[in-house]
């Protein structure tokens, strides 16, 4: 299969991205120690973090026994949001700055939740911690989410099924167990920030032994039911071996007769949200992310593909 022209598809503030993260974040990274890869992808995160609002209330505290960081207003829609970081890296610092931006331009209640992390604590352990907190927070819940943590709160949504406190999700380059034989898995197996070989691995060390088959809590395409489920709107990377998921979880909940809505966010690559401030794209495509949060919130659906 031809390897797409990255130098064509990925513009030059987006390379800017890429190679300072690389800088701090080497391509050999996931061949270190557990300890020293989260050392690493904290100190990446710290280059591109933005400072915190004042004005922001933040307290860190337990839900459902599970570390979380809340932001914002103390009642009116929680907003749950799952960090990235392939279920082994990553917590509530990583993705400060991120939740921060999300509570001030939204004006609603972000919940961090510090899930489990592998290989530590080996899956179902993340996704008993996400239910939890979700279960445990009262009122409206929209559910929010990065890459693993779009996995999570995809999984999440299949558990709690029709549950009228879900208002919807937004999930943004999530991994959702896609066939990793076919599609953007192998046209962008070789892609810049994340590669077919990282997502191998990352799969890999989530469990004890091989990936179970048929456990939507793990993998949400393997589901057979997606009747349900909340309204969702499915952001993916062009540039990203996980791309296809998007658009196939968005696709099999509108034919269960539900509302969701995949956006491929052309020349993006994995990761993009830490480069927010920095590149033209993932600006506009975090606009979008923070109108979908709103409209979601308010009980609104403003795409095009609305049932």
């Amino acid at each position: 299969m031809p390897v797409p022209d990255y130098k064509t598809l990925i513009d030059a503030p987006t390379w800017a991205f890429i190679n300072t993260t690389n800088a701090t974040y080497p391509d050999d990274t996931v061949s270190l120690t557990i300890t020293d890869q989260r050392r690493i992808y904290d100190a990446m995160c710290d280059v591109f973090r933005q400072p915190r609002p004042a004005t922001l209330a933040v307290q860190d505290r337990f839900i459902a026994g599970v570390p979380c960081r809340v932001y914002g207003p103390v009642s009116g829609v929680s907003v749950i949001y799952m960090h990235g970081g392939g279920f082994v890296v990553g917590g509530l610092h990583s993705h400060d700055d991120v939740c921060a931006e999300i509570a001030t331009r939204t004006g609603l209640r972000v919940i961090s939740v510090d899930y489990r992390l592998s290989p530590d604590h080996k899956h179902p352990a993340a996704f008993d911690d996400a239910v939890a907190v979700v279960r445990a927070t009262p009122g409206p819940v929209l559910l929010v989410g990065d890459s693993a943590g779009g996995n999570l709160c995809a999984a999440v949504a299949q558990a709690m099924r029709g549950d009228t406190r879900l208002l919807g999700q937004v999930l943004i380059y999530p991994g959702l167990g896609g066939d990793r034989t076919k599609g953007s898995y192998l046209t962008h197996a070789y892609a810049p920030m994340l590669t077919a070989a990282d997502v191998e691995f990352y799969a890999g060390i989530r469990f004890d032994g091989p990936a179970p088959t048929c456990d939507d809590t793990s993998s949400p395409l393997q589901a057979t039911d997606f009747t349900h489920l909340p309204p969702t709107y499915a952001v993916a990377a062009e540039c990203d071996p996980l791309c296809d998921d998007a658009h196939a979880y968005a696709t099999a909940i509108r034919a269960a007769g539900g509302r969701a809505h995949a956006i491929t966010e052309a020349g993006l690559v994995h990761g993009y949200l830490r480069a927010r401030h920095s590149v033209p794209r993932a600006t506009a495509s975090f606009t979008r992310i923070i109108a979908a949060i709103t409209a979601l919130a308010a009980g609104d659906w403003p795409f095009g593909d609305a049932k």
